[in-house]
């Protein structure tokens, strides 16, 4: 665990510098949104801006490392199938959600209206996620403590910090409550207390069973392209969704989904688990059909 202990610790050092920053960047008025917001987006800049040295200082400079080792043609098109096989994945776990009128259709909504520009919203917003967080969680990490540590532990430690950050966000200040030195550092400080709160854990598990497939597609694959396509389509699926149809607090399952999204929580961790199982069940059987 030492290296995924390394990188939560760049990403801690990476919160602290925008808790620092932030006070007085706020303080030019240049921006005009909330201060945790301005604290959030420097912090990821400053990710941004270190990952690289980051990783030519753990050797993962290289194309394999990062995921991409697969002509380019050949990425590619992985990328378009785990995109379709993504969208499977969540349309069944959406359509189980509004079965158990966990999620009801907002019927506010013309669904023809704007569709066109929404499907490519997602689907660029999900392809760009994907790309960031695949690079870093399946690529990157998964590299460096596979390297070090094996297979499992690089499926667990990359899980765990891929969940976990998720729930790195700094909240809102008090009602009238300056922004200065003092209060970053308590935003600093509840964006990780806030983080491990029990009400997160049903959409923090879902989240980890995510990571671990993930894992294991780029294990089996040896590279992130299905994962990049996996990841884009489960976004797709989750803002159109979202879009689409609302939540339905009074269903008597209701507690089946977590408060991160409204649609990943105990049933996405137990579908999740079902395909994990069945995908170490399947692959091996399907590499010895096609030796």
């Amino acid at each position: 665990m030492r290296i995924t202990i390394g990188f939560f610790t760049f990403l801690l050092l990476c919160f602290m510098l925008a808790a620092q920053m932030a006070p007085p960047l706020v303080a030019t008025g240049w921006f005009d949104v909330e201060p945790h917001r301005v604290m959030s987006r420097l912090a990821q800049f400053i990710m941004l801006l270190g990952i690289w040295p980051l990783l030519r200082a753990l050797a993962l400079t290289d194309r394999v490392a990062l995921g991409y080792g697969r002509s380019e043609q050949q990425w590619w098109r992985n990328v378009l199938c785990g995109g379709m096989l993504g969208v499977i994945m969540l349309l069944v776990l959406v359509l189980a959600l509004l079965v158990l009128q966990i999620r009801i259709p907002d019927t506010a909504v013309h669904f023809w209206a704007g569709i066109v520009g929404k499907i490519a919203q997602a689907v660029f917003g999900g392809l760009l996620i994907g790309l960031i967080e695949e690079t870093f969680f399946r690529g990157a990490l998964y590299s460096a403590i596979r390297r070090h540590n094996g297979v499992r532990s690089a499926a667990i430690g990359s899980a765990l910090l891929y969940a976990a950050v998720h729930f790195l966000k700094p909240g809102a200040l008090p009602v009238g409550m300056t922004f200065d030195s003092a209060s970053a550092w308590m935003l600093f400080g509840h964006t990780f207390t806030d983080a491990l709160s029990w009400q997160h854990l049903d959409s923090f598990s879902a989240l980890f069973c995510c990571g671990i497939l993930l894992a294991l597609v780029r294990e089996r694959s040896g590279h992130i392209g299905w994962c990049v396509g996996i990841h884009t389509g489960w976004v797709l699926v989750i803002q159109l969704t979202r879009w689409l149809t609302d939540s339905n607090p009074n269903a008597p399952l209701a507690s089946l989904v977590g408060n991160y999204d409204g649609i990943i929580g105990w049933l996405a961790a137990l579908w999740i688990s079902v395909l994990i199982v069945i995908y170490r069940w399947l692959m091996p059987r399907l590499m010895n059909i096609t030796k």
